[in-house]
């Protein structure tokens, strides 16, 4: 008997609507999303359709204005933003296309941010192992600066993996990088999504890219429009 798995992101019928110059834009225009655990979605559309909104919603980073959003049992649009935080150090690792790197700490400090702010004594300890498991066991007292971007990407990626997230949101974590490196970090991104069994959400402008998902959602003017 085939063992049924749990939803772990669910959007029913999300509107963001987000203030400008020119009055209120319609980011997300009624998202329906079903998602479950373990699972990899590769999101693809062109600039401006939604797809890196979508994410900052399902993280909790930004409030919607209808709609309902569950995100591993944690009723999201109801919820303070002190509890928001909680959720995502605790449930949440993101991977950016800009690595969002501490520049005045090192790779080490910066791998043990999540682990920090959970009250892990042993922060240090896992961050250290986190980068050996992604090579950079050599590199754990240089700062972002003294870095490649390809390396930069590998501390974002240990980092976001310490806390054994059970999401990994991942925003074009390839768009600064070559081919041959982006590659690289691609490979190692699902090799850590396969060890830690981690539902992965993946952005992206590559639909080969995307392909290597279990599903490839087209969104385009807020919706999504095919799978």
């Amino acid at each position: 008997m085939t063992k049924k798995l749990k939803t772990i992101i669910n959007l029913n019928n999300v509107v963001l609507t987000l203030a400008s110059n020119a009055g209120k834009v319609n980011i997300l225009r009624g998202i329906n999303l079903d998602i479950k655990s373990g699972e990899t979605i590769g999101v693809i559309g062109p600039s401006g359709s939604g797809k890196t909104s979508m994410l900052m919603v399902i993280a909790g980073l930004e409030k919607v204005n209808g709609g309902n959003i569950s995100v591993a049992d944690y009723p999201l649009n109801t919820m303070s933003e002190d509890k928001l935080a909680l959720f995502r150090q605790s449930h949440v690792g993101i991977v950016f296309q800009d690595f969002h790197l501490v520049p005045t700490m090192t790779a080490l400090e910066n791998a043990a941010i999540p682990l920090e702010f959970l009250g892990h004594d042993d922060a240090l300890k896992r961050a250290r192992t986190e980068l050996e498991t992604v090579g950079l066991g050599h590199r754990l007292d240089h700062y972002p600066g003294q870095l490649s971007g390809g390396e930069q990407q590998r501390v974002a990626l240990a980092r976001a993996f310490t806390p054994e997230p059970s999401i990994l949101l991942a925003d074009e974590p390839t768009g600064n990088l070559d081919g041959e490196t982006g590659q690289k970090i691609m490979d190692l991104l699902f090799s850590l999504k396969d060890r830690c069994n981690t539902t992965l959400v993946l952005v992206t402008h590559q639909p080969e890219l995307a392909m290597r998902c279990s599903r490839t959602i087209h969104m385009q003017d807020g919706k999504i429009i095919n799978e």
